[in-house]
């Protein structure tokens, strides 16, 4: 049986914290930031971590079960 790849877009976008949640980014940071406040901004800057709600579909796309 073939190896199962890991989704090459899903890679990019997710790190691991040193007790194994999933990190993320925000949307909304990357284009048409004029019309956005500071405090918006400064906001969506910060790392997130991805809700246990879509762990499961994450985990998937990194080949970790």
């Amino acid at each position: 049986m073939p190896k199962v790849k890991t989704n090459a877009g899903a890679k990019k976008r997710f790190r691991f914290t040193g007790t194994g949640k999933l990190k993320r980014k925000h949307a909304y940071h990357s284009h048409i930031l004029t019309k956005k406040t500071k405090k918006q901004k400064r906001n969506l800057v910060h790392q997130a971590i991805v809700d246990p709600s879509n762990m499961k579909q994450v985990r998937d796309l990194l080949c970790l079960r």
